[in-house]
């Protein structure tokens, strides 16, 4: 078997490598670049979880960061456990083939109970007292603990939120080539987020990414660099390309205005009741899935959704197989953007009633993803408030604005300009120059059992 590491660089796309990647570029000389068809929707957990199984959302289930449970009434975000994944898992196929197969997932999302031989994800302590602790999750567990000691403690904080940065990457990528070094696993998947937070703040072509840029492109390198010594055969790929955007849409307040939303008032301020709204929208950066009580009320959003400004199309659940996104857990709507438009949550009217949480980074509790959480309303207070944590008062974390506008970068979509097409860079034959998402799991094998014979694995059509 041919070992390979598969390096995930969230957000690369053709639109941000040049002059600022020159690694890369030497990277693609060597290889070949191809594009990939991006997925619906074009978001970490569903484009992951199509490459690893080989299978759309229709089938593996993933249909967005989050959806409602309808058996809970509970909108639900950021899940880990893999029993979530209806597919098999690329590591479960390499076995079959060979029992001598091992994996190791580094930081690639639904981490939790997967069978894989060795991973890790984030997972932070929730103290009684209410603090949030870094720490990350491994198998097996004593995973977790030689990885703190060498490395520290897992920079959760620099993985998510207003401080994100290279950090959060740089640990990730020790981390892996850690378990290159005592296990040399078969393959090895490698998750890169730093492009994720510098392009959705900023934009492609904001003025601070060529630093970001510079600081990914070092890291790859120096990974590359580390496997290849080691004759680990290394690919390259991205999940999405990230495009500008100057357009939120906030549809639960349009759904709120028809009142079709149910609001509760708790402490004064206001949380949105999904199990008791007669319809509903789970945002998820470009898409929303629109969750309705009755067949009445889905057709009358069907044709009024279609002419908010910024919504490009309204898939039922006939149009959704199209784009195989059908699935129990998809809305019964689902809303794609225009390319400079994106989804907020935001449901409340004033921002006095606004929940709790609205200020806090808090990816759990949220009906729905919120990227304004990478920016923060003032430092100083962010400061007053850790210090009255660190002497022992509760203090409420509350730093994270309300302002939608803020936010210049998005994805989701699948009607994207080309150089916004996530790339696969490697070493691959007689491929097209754009390959099916659902592809990537079958290359991947036939790389890794280059002697077997070739029918024995062959390239999904």
């Amino acid at each position: 078997m041919k070992r390979i590491a598969l390096i995930d660089i969230v957000g690369l796309s053709s639109s941000v490598i040049g002059e600022h990647t020159p690694f890369i570029e030497k990277f693609i000389k060597q290889n070949k670049l191809r594009k990939i068809k991006p997925v619906l929707p074009a978001l970490t957990t569903s484009a992951q979880t199509t490459y690893l199984t080989g299978v759309a959302p229709s089938e593996h289930g993933i249909v967005g960061n989050g959806w409602y449970d309808h058996t809970d009434s509970e909108i639900k975000f950021w899940k880990q456990s893999n029993k979530l994944v209806q597919g098999e898992n690329i590591w479960v196929t390499g076995k079959k083939k060979n029992a001598d197969f091992t994996c190791a997932q580094m930081f690639w999302w639904y981490n939790m109970y997967n069978d894989a031989d060795f991973s890790a994800t984030p997972r932070p302590n929730y103290l009684a007292d209410g603090r949030k602790m870094p720490d990350c999750y491994a198998y097996p567990s004593t995973l977790r603990d030689e990885l703190t000691e060498k490395f520290g403690k897992f920079p959760l904080f620099n993985f998510w939120g207003p401080n994100a940065n290279i950090t959060s990457s740089n640990w990730i990528a020790e981390s892996a080539m850690y378990v290159e070094e005592k296990h040399q696993p078969t393959l090895n998947l490698v998750y890169l987020p730093h492009l994720d937070y510098c392009l959705q703040k900023y934009g492609p072509k904001g003025e601070n990414v060529p630093a970001e840029l510079k600081q990914i492109d070092e890291l790859v390198e120096r990974m590359v660099t580390f496997f290849q010594k080691r004759n680990v055969e290394v690919v390259l790929l991205s999940e999405y390309g990230i495009g500008p955007v100057n357009q939120p849409i906030h549809i639960n307040r349009i759904l709120r205005k028809e009142g079709l939303i149910d609001i509760r008032i708790e402490r004064g301020l206001e949380l949105l009741d999904a199990g008791a709204s007669e319809a509903f929208a789970v945002a998820d950066h470009q898409i929303a899935h629109v969750y309705t009580k009755t067949s009445e009320t889905k057709d009358k959003l069907k044709a009024l959704l279609a002419k908010v400004p910024g919504v490009a199309k309204v898939l039922d659940k006939e149009g959704q197989k199209a784009y195989h996104i059908d699935h129990d857990r998809s809305g019964d709507l689902v809303l794609l953007a225009d390319k400079n438009a994106w989804f907020t949550y935001y449901f409340w009217e004033d921002d006095a009633v606004a929940p709790d949480y609205a200020r806090m980074v808090d990816i759990h509790k949220k009906p729905g993803y919120d990227p304004v959480e990478m920016f923060m309303t003032s430092k100083s207070r962010a400061i007053g408030k850790l210090i009255l944590k660190k002497i022992g008062f509760a203090a409420v974390l509350d730093i994270t604005p309300l302002d939608a506008t803020l936010v210049k970068g998005s994805h989701g979509i699948v009607d994207v300009d080309e150089e916004y097409y996530p790339i696969l860079i490697g070493n691959f034959d007689d491929l097209d120059e754009t390959v099916d998402p659902t592809s990537i799991k079958q290359l991947l094998l036939n790389k890794i059992f280059v002697n077997q014979k070739v029918e024995e694995i062959t390239v999904s059509q």
